[in-house]
């Protein structure tokens, strides 16, 4: 026996302005009550990186970035359910871990993988963030 469904929409999440529509990519989508987030990086709303060389300012802004995106897909930082973290220096894992028990405070903790990469897209990029929320 097989049932079939039809096929959840897909919604592209959008902010005002895009700091990925020049890219020609999403800063997320959304299917049924899942939101996807493309990585977002420590860049301001206009595509300009922040806090060249100081880990926690990027951070802090590629966190930013990603509550501003669930947020605009009726999501929110709290409902996160998995997040990836890319970074070019994985001896930030403290400061990171810091920031991410003041940004995810509640039980049960998110699941997490913390990864060192040899780059990102931008080289002054340090951090890069992607989650799955949920919609409630």
């Amino acid at each position: 026996m097989s049932v079939t469904q039809p096929a959840a929409e897909r919604v592209r999440v959008t902010a005002e302005p895009d700091w990925y529509e020049s890219a020609g990519i999403s800063l997320g989508v959304r299917v049924g009550n899942l939101v996807f987030t493309s990585g977002q990086a420590p860049i301001d709303a206009h595509g300009v990186t922040v806090g060249t060389g100081d880990f926690e300012t990027q951070a802090r802004q590629a966190l930013a970035n990603l509550s501003t995106v669930l947020t605009n897909a009726g999501s929110s930082l709290t409902d996160v359910v998995k997040a990836t973290v890319f970074v070019t220096d994985i001896a930030q894992q403290d400061i990171f871990a810091r920031l991410r028990a003041e940004h995810f405070p509640d039980k049960p903790h998110l699941a997490e993988s913390f990864v060192e990469v040899s780059s990102l897209a931008d080289p002054e990029w340090m951090i890069e963030i992607e989650a799955i929320g949920l919609v409630r």
